[in-house]
């Protein structure tokens, strides 16, 4: 038996991940996510796990309660994603926008390593875990921080390994330096501020 279409849907936004757009989805209807999951009869509390992979019957229940089309529903998830890229890509959100998230909104972008600025508003992402440093970051740190995260992009989208190990060389050397101790890629996924940007 199908569940009743919802009294009310919103309309998901380009980038935007299937666990923020439920969640709006959700409070549109005034319950919580495991409500709504519940109601549609899918199998797992959280959202978020439907992320990275969303099953075709899942999709057609999320879809048929929110009168929308399945394929919208699959948009919403992380495509297939090459090992590089996947590497670069936090499985939970470690940073996100302070203007957006007010709103509810969730978007992939803000999961990829390289991301530094938020693509809706053009705010700085700042880290979802631990302290907000007060100290000011110099403009020209900044600037140097949004060229790497281009060339990192650009290195993780590329089919090249011999860009991406010249970026990953170049973290590496830059977290060396900054006498931080660890991998790379936890480096750059991490919630210190200071050592993403340097």
């Amino acid at each position: 038996m199908k569940p009743h279409p919802l009294p009310k849907t919103v309309a998901p936004l380009p980038d935007e991940l299937l666990s923020g757009w439920l969640s709006r989805l959700a409070a549109a209807n005034y319950c919580d996510d495991a409500e709504l999951l519940a109601h549609l009869r899918i199998d797992t509390a959280h959202g978020t796990a439907l992320n990275f992979n969303v099953d075709a019957a899942a999709a057609a229940k999320i879809a048929n309660a929110a009168r929308i089309d399945p394929d919208v529903v699959r948009s919403l998830t992380f495509p297939a994603m090459t090992t590089r890229e996947a590497s670069l890509t936090a499985q939970i959100p470690f940073q996100h926008c302070l203007q957006c998230s007010r709103e509810g909104l969730s978007l992939k972008h803000w999961r990829r390593a390289w991301a530094f600025d938020c693509q809706v508003c053009g705010t700085r992402l700042v880290p979802t875990l631990g302290k907000a440093s007060g100290e000011q970051m110099p403009e020209k740190l900044i600037n140097r921080a949004r060229n790497g995260a281009a060339r990192l992009e650009y290195a993780a989208r590329l089919r090249s390994s011999k860009q991406f190990r010249r970026a990953m060389r170049a973290v590496t050397f830059a977290i060396s330096l900054k006498a931080f101790r660890g991998d790379p890629l936890y480096a750059l996924q991490g919630h210190r501020l200071e050592v993403r940007l340097f």
